[in-house]
């Protein structure tokens, strides 16, 4: 096992006093830890800030990714534990109208009750970060194109990856600091993921999209998994003959919990972050892209909403899709009024207008970095020519399932024949299985109502296009042109989804993963009118992907310039953009002003439940849940209540930096504990993705002793307690 590089340090000697000044911003990669430790020493950490680098280690090595949402291992037989958010798709897997397990949540009593989580569900352990840097960009010839730059990025990234897997592990070659540093990540692939146990909708959810993103809240977020290997300890696909794996290190849930003024640690795999993107990107970001994205989403769920009301089994196969599009709307809202209201966008310009003016103030730096701000202009102007057309053509396919499938099925077709290392990115070998499971795990939610509503809405979008943006194939299928009226554009588009809908197969799995075998002339020949239609689009789709590349190949002459010139400036460590790799942040329990005359408390209570329940909708509470309330202010002794607050603490905030991504994050104590897990962020905090707010940012996380408490007095979930050691 190769030990972690050392910190990584991108600009001149740190300054205790420029750390000092960055409060709790920063998802810092867990290398930079080291370098925190006078911070973290004044905020009352006595441990070792090493322990964060060694990824192998306590607490790291119980910290795992489930591919969009974090976790951790809480036994050593492989127990997991993350937010009940992160375990809709294995509910709604292992749901039908009869066992709607959404609503009612799920117990295995045993082992052997514990449920498959479908194909694709995956577990990754991080066990190695090197730096790759010079292996990716160093000598690159300053004479190539940019299509020749990005080539030959693209080509080495490839082959890093593929000798990392041949290990057996998974491996990835992200960027760092805009393409200033790369770094080689190296996982345990876990395949066999099982459902343990999640808490009913009237906990898990408990608050619903009326308290998404606000406080004070009172959601029990908690779910648990476990993770199965192969009887000889290594990963393999899910079979009864599997056993429970055994991890080297796990997390100990805190006796104590958490109380003001706390120290916690938030350890995860957060998204994206946009807080190094420059002023034209953020503005255009916010005139056009999320409004755009507020527009749709509310006209998604419009349909959504409709269906599901009609009809229990579609209420189930849109269930996860209209969570994600509720909580990303919400989010948006919340972005785009921090960034316009809130005054983010006026203070990132003026960041970039400073950052102008350093770099204009010296002859050197003239030299060096004078031109990449006005190249960068540049090229965001140019991408803007085309962006409702490009738009438009991926709404479609993210609209349609049917539509979806056809493309990736045709387009693996075409890069079949073609030698590993040139095809693309996503359809090597390395990706098929993947591949394949998608289209398995499709089955529990393609629906053809659901789906030509969907689609005919993502058509009227691309109909509606002005002349010089049309999507010329989708026209010349569909008989759309500009100028047809919204009535004429409505019958024409109905008029070809009764052929693609009547003529298609693609609903059957056993049709759709026999055609990822394919050639391409076998699939012309098939007749499938969705597979026509995305043999159509894709000349076009290519052109977009190759313009892509182009682009990518411009910025990544000028992006990691940029990052030099802003790291220079601001002369001490610095924590990258979130890219969904393993980072560290740490901060306080503490409440905060949100806005004039409005404090909030740093702890909701039990009694914040008894009042918000209304027994119905989204603020329901189990009727086990609220006698347990009962019968605890009639007496019943439980270790969870804290004198302090006279009942047992639900939630919490603090002032961690977190993101998407960091759902189910492990929130540790100075110990490294586990108190609580993230699970959301305030409204007031949501702009932070893109200028870091020192004073509003919060953090909303579940309380461990409320998550005991619910498991041993509610949901007879004691044997679990128990195996964490409880």
């Amino acid at each position: 096992m190769k030990r972690l590089v050392a910190a990584l340090v991108v600009a001149s000697a740190l300054v205790a006093a420029g750390v000092a000044t960055r409060a709790d911003e920063g998802m810092w990669m867990p290398q930079q830890i080291t370098q925190l430790a006078a911070k973290l020493k004044s905020m009352g950490f006595e441990g070792d800030p090493k322990a964060f680098a060694d990824l192998t280690g306590q607490p790291m090595g119980a910290v795992v990714s489930l591919g969009g949402c974090t976790a951790s291992f809480v036994s050593p037989d492989g127990l997991i534990v993350t937010n009940h958010h992160c375990v809709t798709g294995a509910l709604q897997f292992n749901s039908t109208p009869e066992r709607d397990l959404l609503a009612n949540g799920y117990l295995a009593k045993s082992r052997e009750e514990e449920l498959p989580n479908g194909p694709g569900a995956r577990v990754f352990v991080t066990t190695r970060v090197t730096d790759v840097t010079d292996a990716i960009t160093g000598r690159l010839d300053a004479k190539l194109t940019d299509r020749q730059r990005y080539d030959t990025i693209d080509r080495r990234l490839k082959e890093r990856v593929a000798a990392c897997e041949k290990e057996g592990l998974r491996c990835s070659v992200p960027s760092f600091f805009e393409g200033l540093k790369y770094f080689e990540i190296a996982q345990l692939e876990i395949k066999d993921v099982r459902l343990v146990y999640a808490p009913a909708e009237g906990i898990g959810v408990f608050g619903g999209e009326t308290d998404n993103w606000r406080w004070p809240r009172h959601t029990g977020d908690w779910s648990f998994y476990r993770a199965y290997v192969g009887k000889d300890g290594q990963p393999a696909a899910y079979s009864k003959e599997n056993v429970p794996y055994h991890p080297k290190h796990w997390l100990m849930v805190a006796a104590g919990g958490v109380k003001p003024g706390d120290l916690v640690f938030v350890v995860g795999y957060p998204g994206r972050t946009q807080r190094h993107q420059t002023y034209a990107e953020v503005k255009a970001t916010t005139e056009w892209a999320m409004p755009r994205a507020i527009r749709n989403a509310e006209e998604q769920l419009a349909i959504l909403d409709r269906l599901a009301k009609q009809d229990k089994d579609l209420a189930l196969k849109v269930a996860g899709r209209v969570q994600g599009l509720n909580n990303g709307l919400t989010n948006t809202k919340g972005v785009l009024e921090g960034l316009v209201k809130g005054g983010s966008l006026v203070r990132k310009q003026e960041a970039e207008r400073a950052l102008a003016e350093w770099i204009g103030a010296d002859p050197a730096r003239r030299q060096q970095y004078g031109d990449v701000l006005p190249a960068m202009q540049q090229l965001q102007e140019a991408s803007l020519k085309t962006r409702e057309r490009n738009a438009a053509l991926a709404g479609l396919s993210g609209a349609s399932a049917y539509l979806g499938a056809a493309q990736t099925i045709y387009r693996l077709s075409l890069q079949r024949p073609k030698s590993d290392i040139d095809r693309d990115q996503g359809f090597q070998e390395r990706d098929w299985s993947r591949l394949r499971e998608a289209q398995q795990r499709l089955q529990r939610t393609i629906d053809p109502t659901v789906d030509r509503a969907l689609l005919s809405w993502a058509m009227a979008k691309a109909a509606a296009l002005p002349a010089g943006q049309r999507i010329e194939p989708l026209d010349q299928a569909a008989g759309l042109r500009p100028g047809l009226t919204e009535a004429e554009a409505s019958k024409a588009i109905a008029s070809y989804l009764d052929t693609l809908y009547a003529g298609t197969t693609l609903a059957d799995a056993t049709v759709r993963l026999g055609l990822l075998d394919k050639s391409t002339a076998d699939l012309q020949a098939a007749g499938d009118p969705f597979i026509a239609l995305a043999a159509a689009l894709e000349p076009l789709n290519e052109s977009v992907r190759e313009a892509g590349k182009d682009l990518a190949g411009a910025y990544a002459r000028l992006r990691p310039r940029y990052m030099e010139a802003m790291l220079a400036r601001a002369g001490g460590l610095v924590a990258p953009d979130a890219n969904s790799t393993l980072r560290v942040t740490f901060g306080q329990v503490k409440g905060v002003r949100a806005r004039d005359g409005l404090f909030y408390e740093p702890h909701t209570t039990l009694q914040g439940i008894v009042e918000k329940h209304t027994g119905g909708g989204e603020f329901n509470a189990p009727k086990a849940q609220l006698e347990a309330i009962a019968a605890l202010r009639a007496g019943k002794k439980t270790p969870y209540l804290v004198p302090d607050l006279g009942d047992v603490p639900v939630n919490f905030l603090s002032t961690v930096d977190t993101t998407g991504g960091n759902s189910g994050s492990p929130t540790l104590n100075a110990r490294g504990e586990l108190v609580g897990l993230l699970f959301d962020g305030t409204y007031e905090s949501v702009a932070s993705d893109y200028l870091f707010d020192t004073v509003k940012t919060r953090s909303i996380h579940v309380d461990s002793r409320y998550m005991l408490w619910t498991m041993s007095e509610v949901d007879g979930a004691g044997h679990l307690v128990k195996e964490m050691g409880r």
